[in-house]
């Protein structure tokens, strides 16, 4: 078991390591075509259409997704469907990439005269310089590679995966050149993780108005503590009669006034809540209301705005809402 168990792995880190030597050699080789690619890609004021066939097809599927994600509108379009009606969605401010690592794929090429009818740039990314396609295009591409990664040297494994990164590559030059930052980013991806800890604010997640347990600083802790228990938050806030915040009523402070043998029914909540609320305003991210949480280790925080009491929420919300 151990000599098969062995040669598995030694023919894994042999594909590992020619696939890595075949990204490596393509970064060595970039030059102004790539820069002018790009360009192009900017100015587009159409939309980036990528194609391919066969694993190139599925590696121009990825290229066209990741465009979109980083700030570059683009769409999959197959080059058998394209040739049976889907250049109808082409127009002449559009951009095509094609990939195809012989550039002679016959696919590709029988779209080239209505390419050049419709007066579409066409960017070819293949593995020869003097195959038709990258000969028929405004800018050629050089996704070649030495070998492929299969030791028959057929599978395409290396050139597919080089293919993938100098998609990637482009699609991270084009949102590094149109500033996108983080909060761009998160609103093509609303439904992930990062979308919601960058989109999400506290006011999409607080406690408003009946829901907001509140109590003026008069009030007894029996009060306190019925207000706490319909809310439902494991505090509330605390008033003076202007309205203005005045503290908090935390479980914490409840579980040390019983401690002290304080009686809930005489003794007024200003005598025992913290005079120093955590707050945090209702336009902040609901990413850094965990923070606050985390840091200063507790479960609930109220909410302001300008300093006024607006809100209150607690890590329930926000695992619900998935921000945690």
């Amino acid at each position: 078991m151990t000599e098969p168990t062995s040669r598995l792995l030694a023919q894994a880190r042999q594909v590992l390591l020619t696939e890595a030597a075949a990204i490596t050699a393509l970064a060595d080789r970039l030059d102004p075509r790539f820069e002018a690619a790009c360009q192009l890609m900017l100015a587009c004021r159409g939309r980036v259409v990528v194609t391919g066939i066969g694993k190139s097809g599925h590696v121009a599927r990825k290229i066209a997704a990741t465009l979109a994600s980083t700030g570059t509108p683009a769409f999959f379009m197959h080059p058998a469907e394209a040739a049976h009606g889907d250049l109808g969605m082409l127009t002449a401010d559009d951009v095509v990439l094609a990939l195809s690592y012989s550039g002679e794929s016959d696919e590709l090429l029988t779209l080239l005269p209505s390419l050049k009818l419709l007066g579409v740039k066409l960017i070819a990314m293949c593995g020869a310089g003097d195959s038709t396609l990258a000969k028929e295009a405004a800018i050629w591409l050089d996704a070649r590679v030495t070998q492929e990664a299969c030791p028959l040297n057929l599978a395409p494994t290396a050139s597919t995966t080089a293919a993938l990164a100098l998609g990637d590559a482009l699609a991270v030059a084009l949102l590094d050149a149109r500033g996108l930052n983080a909060e761009d980013f998160a609103r093509s991806h609303p439904g992930g993780s990062l979308g919601r800890k960058l989109l999400v604010r506290v006011r999409d997640l607080m406690h408003i108005g009946d829901a907001l347990p509140v109590v003026r600083e008069d009030a007894v802790l029996r009060d306190a503590l019925l207000e706490m228990s319909q809310k439902g938050l494991g505090m509330t806030a605390v008033v003076d009669a202007a309205g203005a915040l005045a503290g908090v009523f935390t479980d914490g402070d409840l579980r040390r006034a019983l401690d002290h043998g304080v009686d809930v029914r005489e003794t007024p909540v200003s005598v025992v809540m913290g005079k120093k609320p955590v707050t945090i305003e209702a336009s902040h991210l609901a990413a850094e209301a965990v923070k606050i949480m985390e840091n200063r280790r507790i479960f609930g925080l109220l909410v302001v705005d300008e300093g006024r009491l607006v809100g209150a929420l607690n890590m329930h919300d926000l695992l619900r809402a998935r921000v945690v």
